[in-house]
C-alpha cells in the first residue's frame, strides 16, 4: 500500500517537474519577482498534488491556470503595497543563461525594459498578453485560464499589444554591442570622464533607482543626459571599501553587478542600449530583490 502511494506521489512530482520551468517563467513575468514566482509555483504544486488525478485532463492547462490566477490575485494585493513603496519600484533582476532559472533565448520578454513595460498594463491585460504573445496559448485556452470570454481576451490582447508596441525601443543592440557599451560606461565613470560619459548617453536618458527605502538610492527618476552623467560620476564616492565589479548576464543582457567583499550583491545596473546610446539605466539595490544573485 505504501509503495503504491509513493509511486503515485512520484508520478505527480515527475509530471509537475516537467512544467516547472514554464510555470516559473509565467509567474516571474507576471510578478517581476523571482521570490514571489517561486512561492506561486510551490503553491500550485500543493494544489496539483491535492487534486484527484481524474479531475485533471491536461496537467499543463491545469497548472497554467492555477499559476496565472494566483498571480492575478497576488497583483491585486501588491498594488496597494507598491503605491507606498519608497522610490521607483523595479522588477527583481535575475541571472539568465544555461545554468540559470530562466533561459536567455528570448531576450525581449525577460529584459528589464520589457518587464517594466508590463507594469503599465492591468493584471488581466498582462496575463492575456503574456500567455498569447510569449507562451503561444490560443484564445480559447486563455479564456478558460483567466475566466473571460474569448472575444474579450482578443480585445485585451489587442489593447495590450498596441500599448507595448508604442513604448518599445525602435532600435536594438546585439549582446556584444551591449557589453561594449557597458565597458565604456564603467571606464568613463571610474575615470571621472564627464565628456566621455556624455557621449555614451542619449539626450532623453532616464536613470531609475530602486533601493526600497533599505539602501541609499535616488527616490525619483533622474532625467536628461547632463543630470544622469553627473549623478553617475558621483557614485564612486559612496561605494564601500572592497566592492568588486563584474559583468554578468542578467535578464538576458549583459549587466553590472557590484558585490561587497563577502560576495553579497550591493547593486545591479541593467541598461537599455539602442542605436549606439544608453537610453535607460535601472539600478536595483533593494537587498530583498538581490538574493538570487
Amino acid at each position: 500500500m505504501i509503495s503504491t502511494i509513493n509511486s503515485v506521489e512520484d508520478a505527480v512530482m515527475g509530471s509537475f517537474e516537467e512544467y516547472r520551468p514554464l510555470l516559473f517563467s509565467i509567474a516571474y513575468r507576471m510578478l517581476g519577482s523571482a521570490m514571489e514566482a517561486e512561492d506561486i509555483v510551490q503553491d500550485a504544486y500543493l494544489r496539483y498534488q491535492a487534486t484527484p488525478p481524474e479531475r485533471i485532463q491536461s496537467p499543463k492547462a491545469f497548472l497554467s491556470t492555477i499559476v496565472t490566477r494566483l498571480c492575478l490575485d497576488h497583483l491585486k494585493s501588491a498594488q496597494a503595497q507598491r503605491e507606498t513603496y519608497i522610490g521607483p519600484w523595479l522588477p527583481e533582476p535575475l541571472l539568465t543563461g544555461e545554468s540559470a532559472m530562466l533561459p536567455s533565448r528570448d531576450y525581449d520578454s525577460i529584459s528589464m525594459a520589457f518587464l517594466v513595460l508590463l507594469e503599465s498594463l492591468t493584471p488581466v491585460e498582462r496575463a492575456v498578453f503574456l500567455l498569447h504573445e510569449v507562451f503561444d496559448y490560443d484564445y480559447a485556452d486563455i479564456a478558460r485560464i483567466v475566466g473571460k470570454e474569448e472575444a474579450a481576451c482578443r480585445q485585451l490582447f489587442s489593447r495590450a499589444k498596441k500599448h507595448i508596441a508604442e513604448r518599445r525601443p525602435r532600435f536594438h543592440s546585439t549582446p556584444e554591442e551591449h557589453q561594449a557599451m557597458i565597458g565604456k560606461f564603467l571606464m568613463a565613470v571610474q575615470g571621472g570622464d564627464l565628456d566621455g560619459l556624455m557621449n555614451l548617453l542619449a539626450d532623453d536618458i532616464t536613470w531609475y533607482s530602486d533601493g526600497g527605502g533599505k539602501v541609499t538610492a535616488a527616490t525619483r527618476p533622474i532625467h536628461g543626459r547632463d543630470r544622469v552623467a553627473r549623478f553617475a560620476l558621483a557614485l564612486p564616492r559612496f561605494r564601500p571599501e572592497g566592492v568588486s565589479v563584474e559583468i554578468a548576464e542578467v535578464n538576458g543582457r549583459p549587466a553590472v553587478i557590484f558585490r561587497r567583499a563577502d560576495g553579497t550583491p550591493l547593486f545591479v545596473f541593467t541598461f537599455d542600449v539602442a542605436n549606439g546610446k544608453i537610453h535607460r539605466v535601472w539600478a536595483v539595490g533593494n537587498p530583498d530583490k538581490l538574493k538570487h544573485l
